[in-house]
């Protein structure tokens, strides 16, 4: 059976998800509310269509796919001035789309269907050691992100076995652009930061170039979390999304600022980072199977 015939068939099998659509009275709704319809309805036609006994990459993929044409929304998570949990599955950045995608996926593996369990599982994938301690205990720089979920056994950093090179980048975005976000007003805040990027930059890390992909696509697997390196200055990674294969060819599944909605791209992956200049290459996170 050839990749396209095998796309068509995976595909059509998880159609229903992809269409699921929600009544017009559901957004007249608290905003709470209609994140748990949904989150809800998520879980339970994934596990009708018997995703739990599916492996992660075809969960991952299937949920992922239900997102299609939802809509982006830049800076989702800064939001109030106190940190808490933000839940938002009506609209999403790159990293949200990540998280909530992989989220939904471990609760229908693990058979955990509250909403409840949903959000245990959103706040132990996007904080450190899955504790919610003020702004610095967010996972703000995504190469942290993938360390700090490594650890909690959530996915697996496969960059180097694909034959990642050292990544030789200083991290600083975050505290040289203080005044971009205002929680760094707050001098402990600032601080805390200040003490994660002299972490990380004391961290081998690895990526893949982007000249390198293309040969090593195949070991890429639907459903990886695939990190996008950038050239832009003091900062790790520039954009996250899913690794998919659609009509033969791996593409990404995610949450662009162009297009305003969540969408797999027009290109193959290595196409995709080629044509922009300040993509440098990927990081590959695979999601763990995890255990009840």
């Amino acid at each position: 059976m050839n990749a396209s015939r095998r796309d068509f068939l995976k595909y059509s099998s998880i159609a229903a998800i992809s269409s699921l659509s929600f009544p017009s009275f559901l957004f007249t709704q608290s905003h709470a509310d209609i994140n748990e319809e949904i989150c809800l309805k998520k879980i339970a036609l994934g596990t009708s269509k018997g995703l739990a006994e599916k492996n992660m990459p075809e969960v991952i993929t299937a949920i992922g796919l239900s997102f299609l044409k939802s809509p982006y929304k830049a800076r989702t998570l800064e939001s109030g001035d106190d940190e808490q949990l933000i839940v938002n599955l009506k609209e999403f950045d790159c990293v949200t789309f990540v998280e909530t995608t992989l989220a939904l996926s471990r609760c229908i593996k693990l058979g955990t269907t509250t909403y409840d369990a949903y959000k245990s599982q959103l706040q132990l994938i996007r904080y450190r050691g899955g504790v919610i301690d003020g702004y610095p205990s967010r996972l703000h720089y995504f190469s942290d992100w993938i360390d700090d979920n490594e650890k909690k056994q959530i996915v697996t950093n496969v960059t180097r076995k694909l034959g990642g090179v050292r990544y030789e980048k200083r991290i600083s975005f975050m505290t040289t652009h203080r005044t971009a976000y205002k929680q760094l007003g707050n001098d402990d805040f600032f601080n805390a930061i200040e003490q994660t990027e002299a972490g990380l930059n004391t961290r081998p890390r690895y990526y893949l170039p982007k000249d390198r992909v293309r040969r090593v696509q195949e070991q890429i697997s639907d459903g990886d979390v695939l990190a996008i390196t950038t050239s832009i200055v003091g900062l790790d990674i520039l954009h996250t999304g899913i690794a998919l294969r659609h009509r033969g060819m791996l593409r990404m599944l995610h949450a662009p600022l162009s297009g305003g909605s969540i969408q797999i791209t027009k290109h193959g992956l290595a196409d995709h980072l080629s044509s922009r200049k300040n993509h440098t290459g990927i990081m590959v996170a695979r999601p763990v199977e995890p255990e009840t």
